[in-house]
């Protein structure tokens, strides 16, 4: 009951209409083809009679029953998710919905007929190529849109980007690990890209773009009114990845995470409602699930442990009580990513042991039962896209954990992948108090998207190790791989000017209860201070 009131809200029968019209008459010319395949099949094996007693009686037979019972197809596939869930699946997974939901309408066609009519019988000659037909029509219809939609773009004429793209996109951070690749991607895929970010970690991971047609870069500071509004101007959506990434980070520097990741976003907001922005993606973190032994879903209770975590969930509750019919922010929770970017990490669990292991031949590992849930960067980029791109009525409000649920592993899981690949690495196993530990459902992702890892934790461990042999990495020990240890040592940029400072602290003076941290550093937290990109 509960999935057919979801696909009922979801359903809008403007935008609908046009595709049950379409997909009705493929199942009709899908019958007359099928009476057609019989009629020859018939005659080739030499039983005319049959053949033209079936055509003879074919046009009783198909007002009579045929017609009648036909719409039971579109009903069918509306309850299948045809008009709502699967038009943001993709490639084989799409296909097997479709002929899911074919066989399923075949089955209560037949039904139908049996119960009202007795079994008015068209004979295997006809149902099975019907069958075919349908299934192959119905696939090929939405095969078909999608190559066009991908290769043969229409546009308003008065879009506010390069002519023959795919509309821009504001990138809030998309200077750093994640964002760097992010903003490749969608410039393959046909979008102009414009990026915020104050470049705290340098400018080397876009230099592989910077000479697109479609790429346009904005120095600035996610927390500066002036340099928001500038950015926003113009674009038809916004994927948030300004953060002050990672535990450790976020307690070194605890004042400017609560204003980047949480008063900054809530400032967003109201920046892009007032410009008309529709779609708005925002990296959270599948940290916000604490400690637990459940497989954690969409809908389980967060517990987040870290102030990190907290920032990550609060900013997803204003997010969400923000949506209204015409802004609708979509909720990434990422898995924890690992793999060579532009921007290596090596504060991430999965390089670091793989560097240690490269480098040093000794790996360490903490509290080796915890799970994690892990996703390559390039996997985690490519779900990003993908939901960027996914019709609006179907992601609208929505959260989505980004990653696959083959690749949740224990700690010592991951250790015995990476002594696969480093055969003489000694793997040391010690006990702490960080209780961390989280399984996660990505079964929402995949059945929305189609989307699927490509990349394994052998696969990163094998690039990495790849990476040092040709001198592409030095030493994994720099500062420049690790977040808290380059903040620490450069020190955070201050605001603007002093206006900035009491814009942020406007924005922060909402920042919920919350057990796990202490008030006093929430009093802390909540003086002015400074900013960083993902």
């Amino acid at each position: 009951m509960h999935d057919l009131k979801s696909t009922m809200n979801k359903f809008k029968w403007k935008e609908a209409l046009p595709r049950v019209a379409a997909d009705f008459l493929i199942v009709q010319a899908s019958m007359v083809g099928a009476l057609l395949i019989s009629v020859t099949y018939r005659t080739a094996l030499g039983h005319g009679a049959e053949a033209r007693t079936l055509i003879e009686t074919f046009a009783h037979q198909y007002a009579a029953f045929f017609w009648l019972l036909s719409p039971i197809f579109p009903l069918t596939f509306l309850f299948n998710g045809f008009y709502t869930r699967t038009r943001g699946y993709a490639g084989r997974h799409k296909t097997l919905a479709i002929l899911r939901g074919v066989a399923m309408a075949v089955l209560f066609f037949f039904g139908a007929n049996v119960f009202f009519f007795g079994g008015t019988a068209l004979g295997r000659s006809a149902v099975v190529p019907f069958m075919a037909l349908a299934a192959i029509g119905l696939t090929s219809a939405r095969l078909v849109k999608a190559f066009l939609e991908r290769y043969f773009v229409v546009k308003p004429k008065n879009r506010l980007s390069i002519p023959g793209d795919r509309g821009t996109v504001l990138v809030l951070g998309g200077a750093g690990y994640i964002g760097s690749l992010l903003v490749e991607r969608l410039l393959e895929r046909g979008h102009s890209v414009r990026v915020l970010d104050n470049l705290l970690y340098g400018n080397e991971p876009l230099q592989p773009v910077r000479n697109h047609p479609g790429f346009e870069l904005i120095v600035g500071d996610c927390r500066n009114i002036q340099d928001v509004v500038r950015a926003v101007r113009g674009v038809e959506s916004i994927v948030d990845l300004a953060a002050i990434v990672g535990d450790p980070a976020c307690n070194q520097e605890r004042d400017s995470a609560l204003e980047v990741n949480y008063a900054a976003t809530r400032m967003l907001i109201e920046i892009a409602k007032g410009h008309g922005i529709r779609r708005l993606l925002f990296a959270s973190s599948c940290s916000v699930y604490g400690a637990t032994e459940a497989l954690m879903d969409e809908n389980a209770e967060v517990q987040p442990i870290s102030l990190y975590g907290q920032t990550k969930v609060d900013s997803e509750h204003a997010l969400l009580e923000a949506r209204t019919d015409s802004f609708h922010p979509i909720i990434l929770r990422y898995a924890t990513v690992f793999g060579l970017g532009y921007r290596p990490r090596f504060d991430l669990v999965v390089n670091l042991l793989t560097a240690k292991a490269r480098q040093e031949g000794v790996i360490t590992v903490y509290n080796g039962q915890q799970w994690r849930p892990f996703v390559h960067v390039r996997d985690l980029v490519e779900a990003t896209a993908q939901l960027l791109e996914a019709p609006i009525e179907l992601m609208r409000g929505e959260i989505f954990n980004v990653g696959d649920s083959h690749l949740n592993h224990t700690l010592t899981e991951v250790a015995e992948v990476i002594k696969s690949v480093f055969p003489d690495v000694r793997v040391e196993h010690v006990e702490n108090s960080d209780r961390r530990n989280y399984r996660v459902s990505f079964d929402k992702l995949h059945s929305c998207t189609g989307f699927k890892a490509r990349y394994s934790l052998r696969d990163g461990v094998e690039e990495i190790r790849k990476a040092f042999d040709q001198r592409m990495i030095g030493d994994y020990r720099d500062l420049r791989y690790h977040n808290q240890q380059y903040l620490k040592a450069i020190g955070i940029p201050g605001h603007k000017d002093q206006k900035d400072a009491m814009v942020m602290a406007a924005f922060s003076n909402h920042w919920p209860d919350n057990p796990n941290i202490r008030a006093a550093e929430v009093a802390s937290a909540l003086l002015p201070q400074p900013v960083k990109s993902y």
